[in-house]
């Protein structure tokens, strides 16, 4: 598979890391939107939102739950907001499901 995520996932394209746990990793966008930007990736490779199913609830809930955790770390907890695309259309260009935090 040739997805620049599984890549930075498994350490062979270096990234500046701010999270990881045994389900995600987050890191800084090399392309910031805004002062803080950091995506969050699942590990397991899902193309898009549009591909999430009710077997992936679980990793979707910790997910969810992680985003708060990451956001204090990074001192934006008070005020962040949460991005997905789903397809080319919509803005996404990374095809592995990723959720952009970022500062207002």
């Amino acid at each position: 598979m040739n997805c620049i995520f599984c890549k930075i996932i498994e350490g062979s394209i270096p990234s500046a890391m701010v999270y990881q746990d045994d389900k995600l990793v987050a890191f800084n966008d090399i392309n910031p939107a805004a002062p803080v930007h950091v995506l969050i990736v699942p590990r397991e490779h899902i193309a898009s939102a549009a591909a999430v199913t009710d077997a992936h609830a679980g990793l979707m809930g910790h997910i969810w739950a992680t985003i708060p955790k990451i956001a204090a770390k990074l001192g934006i907890q008070d005020n962040f907001r949460v991005i997905t695309n789903s397809g080319g259309e919509a803005g996404q260009t990374v095809f592995h499901l990723h959720f952009h935090l970022q500062s207002p």
